[in-house]
């Protein structure tokens, strides 16, 4: 299992991306009741703030965006734990995914 973290958004408008591979990780019990305790359907809608940062939260199939003062709670503690697990990779600004 993977959890990618996305954070757009900001004065530079540059994209940070964390990934971790859960499975691999000594804790992984300890994430995978995080992810578990994540409210992935009940992400209200933020009308959007500019020059503030957006995360996008993915753990197949599990998908959540949330405004910068969203991430509170279980969310928090999600990309906290992500971010200091890994280094960022720099990419340029958030495009939408095509299919």
């Amino acid at each position: 299992m993977d959890v990618i973290v996305s954070r757009s958004g900001g004065l530079a408008g540059l994209r940070l991306v964390w990934e971790v591979a859960v499975d691999d990780r000594p804790d992984r019990d300890d994430w995978v009741l995080l992810i578990r305790r994540l409210p992935w359907q009940e992400v209200p809608p933020a009308p959007p703030e500019p020059d503030r940062f957006v995360y996008r939260i993915e753990c197949a199939p599990h998908t959540a965006t949330l405004a910068e003062r969203q991430l509170t709670g279980p969310w928090r503690e999600l990309v906290d734990r992500v971010q200091d697990a890994t280094e960022p990779e720099r990419r340029g600004p958030a495009r939408p995914r095509t299919r």
